[in-house]
């Protein structure tokens, strides 16, 4: 098979990439990239791109298999504007050009309490994302809703201070469930799932996530 994948230069598409490489399943993974990433193998094809030139690069863009991972924060951004373009948009054309290549799965990462009617920003933009890429009609999508995402190294301050609040929490039992998870497992989900999951629409909530990491550390 033929592996698409997008972010390989952000935490999680980092950690997903070798997965994707090693992979005997895969017999080529193509990156479509704004900057190459720091990996050379010979599975591995590179293509760095402008999102907002669609054209340009929208014919080369087919596989089996789509991983969206790209993402930034409003504070890299600078404004909500240019967050949409990255986290909603650009996405949004690489899932429609996929679709119309004929690419087969979209396994994408979104976020907890996605919703299009939310309140907050974020997860208004992630739901609006996931309701429009259902519409493209993908014979399977599978969505990945993640808790809070410990990122290797980050100096995101919100991260760093959610992330120990939340290890206090679960130390006496609370929010068990919104534990924070490190990105290189929520890669190793998102592998599994493609591997196992049927046809048709799947979200993955923090729980159905541990769960696809209890089974691979099962085997």
């Amino acid at each position: 098979m033929k592996v698409v994948l997008i972010g390989a230069t952000g935490a999680t598409g980092k950690a997903l990439l070798p997965l994707l490489l090693a992979d005997a399943n895969f017999s080529r993974v193509d990156v479509f990239v704004r900057r190459a990433p720091d990996v050379q193998h010979e599975k591995l094809h590179v293509h760095v791109v402008d999102f907002a030139d669609v054209a340009g690069w929208c014919d080369k863009l087919r596989g089996d298999v789509l991983f969206s991972c790209l993402g930034t924060t409003l504070k890299a951004a600078g404004s909500q504007e240019a967050q949409w373009q990255v986290d909603y948009q650009a996405q949004y054309d690489v899932a429609q050009a996929a679709q119309a290549n004929g690419v087969g799965t979209l396994v994408l990462v979104s976020s907890a309490q996605a919703d299009p009617k939310a309140r907050w920003f974020y997860p208004r933009m992630k739901g609006q994302l996931e309701a429009d890429v259902a519409a493209l009609g993908f014979a399977r999508l599978l969505i990945f809703r993640p808790p809070l995402l410990l990122r290797p190294n980050s100096r995101r301050t919100a991260e760093v201070w959610g992330g120990k609040i939340l290890q206090g929490l679960n130390r006496v039992g609370l929010l068990q469930s919104q534990r924070p998870l490190p990105t290189p497992q929520l890669a190793q989900a998102m592998l599994q799932a493609f591997q196992t999951a049927s046809s048709g629409m799947k979200v993955y909530e923090a729980q159905d996530i541990r769960a696809l990491l209890a089974h691979v550390q099962a085997v």
